[in-house]
């Protein structure tokens, strides 16, 4: 958009303040699964249920805050830029996506469905019901804060230990990235393979992205293949699965479903599988993914570094981008190894 996209413009920030809004349910994924779940698996009083979920998960981050901050366990919450570190609900606190957030939230529905109805006595009675499973829950959720703060940075740090045996690995490595970056998603641990490659000092100072189109223009000119020019760029090809996979995903969902079902499913699929496609924003498809058929999660995991490894020993080594627009973006002057690409990933799909 030439001068018009300069910052500090009135279009800039227009869509700056459309994108802030855009990212809500991203940035609060942790949240709404917390929320969602006891409406579905609740047995009784489903929007009380949510209301429990919600305040104990919350304590249960409160207390990972409290204890970090009395305790050292190699975290440093005031460091906001850290990874690791996430502000939900305006809590620091440990970056445990989703898997945090459906342990506390499963937790919570075990305990509505045993306890809401208890009969107290009369005069505690006004503790009954949803206060009675928050009571429960504030004293369950200490402990599990604790092991918490205690078990989850160590995770952490066997991830940061990771990164140079992958850095150092040639094609395998490349294939171990994608790989773990991949399967990891549902942990919230993907961004500890990733961010340092991607942003971060693991294969190049200032990270993959910033070198890349920082020398797109001296890659272009380069006669021999990428990979002899710029190896370390394989480690960008972890973006194949988020343009070619939900292609061959969607459209096994909706070949699978059942007739009367299928209008339905192509309404869910359709939307899902393009935003992954165009923008490289796969969560919402590949949770969906991940939960009706986990085993089929590990397989598409495992396809997809084979994916990477093989594009990478035909020379090919690209910073992808996040999806299809960023592809284009970041490889207008390539298009001998796009095409190249293309057609490994459309033999590979079939």
């Amino acid at each position: 958009m030439g001068g018009l996209a300069a910052e500090g413009t009135f279009w800039t920030d227009l869509w700056s303040v459309i994108e802030a809004g855009g990212w809500v349910v991203f940035d609060h994924m942790e949240l709404l699964f917390v929320i969602g779940l006891p409406i579905g698996l609740a047995k009784k009083a489903n929007a009380r249920a949510s209301l429990e979920a919600f305040i104990i998960y919350m304590t249960w981050n409160a207390f990972i805050n409290a204890i970090l901050q009395v305790w050292n366990f190699g975290v440093d919450l005031n460091d906001t830029e850290a990874l690791g570190v996430k502000a939900i609900g305006g809590i620091e606190t440990l970056d445990t996506n989703i898997i945090g957030a459906l342990l506390i939230s499963g937790m919570v529905i075990w305990l509505h469905n045993k306890f809401y109805d208890t009969p107290l006595p009369e005069w505690i009675g006004i503790f009954s019901g949803s206060a009675f499973v928050v009571i429960i829950g504030f004293f369950v959720t200490l402990p599990l804060a604790f092991l918490t703060a205690w078990l989850w940075p160590m995770l952490q740090g066997y991830m940061f230990q990771l990164q140079d045996l992958l850095a150092g690995s040639g094609t395998a490595g490349v294939g171990s990235f994608v790989f773990l970056e991949r399967i990891l998603i549902p942990t919230g641990l993907h961004h500890f393979i990733a961010q340092p490659f991607k942003y971060g000092p693991a294969v190049v100072d200032g990270g993959l992205t910033n070198f890349w189109f920082e020398n797109l223009a001296d890659i272009s000119d380069y006669s021999g293949t990428l990979r002899d020019l710029v190896p370390q760029a394989g480690f960008g090809l972890n973006s194949m699965p988020k343009v070619f996979a939900p292609i061959g995903i969607g459209a096994a969902f909706i070949a699978t479903s059942k007739p009367e079902q299928r209008k339905q499913t192509i309404a869910l699929v359709v939307p899902t599988a393009v935003t992954a496609v165009l923008t490289g924003i796969t969560e919402p498809f590949e949770f969906t993914f991940l939960f009706l058929a986990p085993q089929l999660y590990v397989v598409y995991c495992l396809l997809a570094a084979a994916m990477a490894m093989t594009v990478y020993a035909f020379g090919v080594s690209l910073v992808l981008g996040g999806g299809l627009i960023r592809f284009s973006q970041g490889s207008l002057y390539l298009y001998q190894p796009i095409i190249w690409t293309l057609l490994l990933y459309s033999l590979l799909l079939v």
